[in-house]
């Protein structure tokens, strides 16, 4: 009977980076991150391209190019999030990695093509939980069996012996192998409505497991370690090495985890699934350069600006395109979107290397945020704070309440410590809020706190000296 992974999930028909258009994206976006219009805007052509050019003929899809896009704007202002959001809405692999991780003094960061191998990586375990959870109905059932297998074996029976004087005997014979075969089913049958009922959860079986030390464990002395070598040792010697099993005791609930995720496992084909992977590293995989800034280099070109151009010159051929070789296979870069970010404070975007500039054609400046841009995060996003809060505060029967100044007066302080401090954006919120409920949270819980409002005067008493007083400023970083 076929019933596996590839007849209920098949990439050309289920997998579809741009089932949306760049006005829904947006407004799902819109849903999380406050204002940057402009930025979203880019982002969800960005996304909607790359189902355009799937429709396109053969000849001339692999021509269209994707548009990198560089984000440029302060910290805090949501460049980070729209990325993100931007690849669970795609279902694309993703992968978020800080430019300046490859870049020290003397070049000692790490490899930059570990990029593509991580983003791989990651991009074969969501392909593999997608197809798991295709199969997961009859990798239940299948477990179930085995738990049945468990708990009640199949007794040997001595199957009937044809012998040419004896016929009686041999009849005699069968009537018990069915009668024999008959009890067995009834009494599985009892045990089945049991266990579907949930009687037999604490029931103790034991089972047969792999050992997690069936392979031993070697270090490698390299910067980035195995993860450089583009292999999994395991992977290379794990067929020539017996598996080790032992033997454990465990109860009904356990073991029923244990087996469909074994039973899961052989029903995943995983040839196919990192096919897929790899299709869709190659076809939709966004990768988001956090902190391009840092490796930008000066115009003196000496020192530590040789080992940042080093780096940007590395990166350069990932970007552009070029082919990397990771322990599932080779995997092009040609037509992965790279999203680069960075607040550009000392250096510029021209700072950077022609070569690379000219890797990312679209450029879009990210706004600083106002009070009033503070107080719509705080209240509109799905994932708003004063919605966190009332979350965390609700699971100790606490009902927390704002009052429309106190959102405003928590907004004008975030506002006038971004000033007077280091503009960190919205998540001076984070510390903000945290300070304002730092007595609550403590005290819970506590019987007689049942009800928690939170004024515009409370704010100002609590926050005042902090804002106010120059030396206390960096506790609420």
């Amino acid at each position: 009977m076929k019933n596996t992974a590839e007849s209920i999930l098949k990439p050309e028909q289920t997998y579809d980076p741009g089932q949306q258009t760049p006005k829904e994206i947006v407004a799902e976006l819109d849903k999380y991150i406050i204002g940057q219009d402009q930025a979203k805007k880019m982002v969800a052509i960005a996304l909607r391209n790359r189902w355009r050019r799937q429709q396109v003929s053969d000849e001339l899809r692999d021509e269209i190019m994707p548009n990198n896009i560089i984000l440029i704007g302060p910290t805090g202002v949501g460049k980070t999030e729209i990325a993100r959001r931007l690849a669970r809405l795609a279902g694309a692999p993703f992968i978020k990695i800080e430019a300046s991780k490859f870049t020290e003094v003397g070049y000692v960061g790490r490899d930059v093509e570990s990029i593509i191998r991580d983003l791989t990586d990651y991009a074969v375990a969501m392909v593999r939980d997608e197809w798991t959870d295709a199969v997961i109905l009859k990798a239940e059932k299948l477990a179930e069996e085995r738990i049945l297998d468990l708990l009640f074996p199949k007794p040997v029976i001595e199957k009937p012996v044809d012998i040419t004087e004896g016929e009686s005997f041999t009849m005699i014979e069968s009537d018990a192998v069915d009668d024999s075969e008959e009890r067995y089913q009834r009494t599985r049958e009892k045990l089945k409505k049991q266990l579907d009922t949930g009687k037999l959860e604490e029931r103790t079986i034991e089972l047969s497991v792999s050992s997690s030390d069936a392979f031993p464990m070697l270090q490698v002395f390299t910067p980035g370690g195995i993860e450089e070598m583009g292999m999994n040792l395991q992977d290379l010697f794990g067929g020539m090495m017996p598996k080790k099993h032992k033997r454990r005791k465990m109860t009904v609930a356990e073991a029923r985890e244990v087996l469909i995720e074994e039973e899961a496992q052989k029903l995943v084909d995983m040839d196919k699934v990192v096919r897929e992977a790899i299709l869709r590293v190659e076809e939709s995989g966004i990768v988001f350069l956090d902190e391009i800034d840092k490796i930008a280099s000066s115009e003196d070109g000496h020192g530590p600006d040789v080992s940042r151009e080093g780096v940007q010159r590395d990166i350069l051929p990932v970007v552009e395109g070029t082919t990397v070789t990771t322990k599932y296979g080779m995997v092009r870069t040609d037509h992965i979107l790279f999203i680069a970010s960075g607040a550009f404070h000392v250096s510029k975007p021209s700072d950077l290397i022609p070569e690379l500039q000219g890797r990312f054609p679209i450029r879009v400046e990210l706004n600083s945020l106002t009070t009033e841009d503070f107080i719509r995060i705080l209240t509109e996003p799905e994932n708003a704070l004063i919605k966190q809060y009332t979350a965390l505060l609700s699971t100790e029967n606490v009902k927390v309440t704002f009052t429309k100044g106190s959102i405003k007066e928590i907004a004008s302080m975030a506002t006038e410590v971004n000033e007077r401090a280091e503009n960190i954006g919205a998540r001076r919120l984070h510390t903000i809020m945290s300070t304002l409920l730092e007595d609550v949270l403590y005290e819970l819980p506590d019987p007689k706190i049942k009800i928690v409002k939170v004024t515009a005067e409370e704010v100002r008493t609590r926050l005042k000296d902090i804002v106010e007083d120059e030396d206390l400023t960096k506790y609420i970083l």
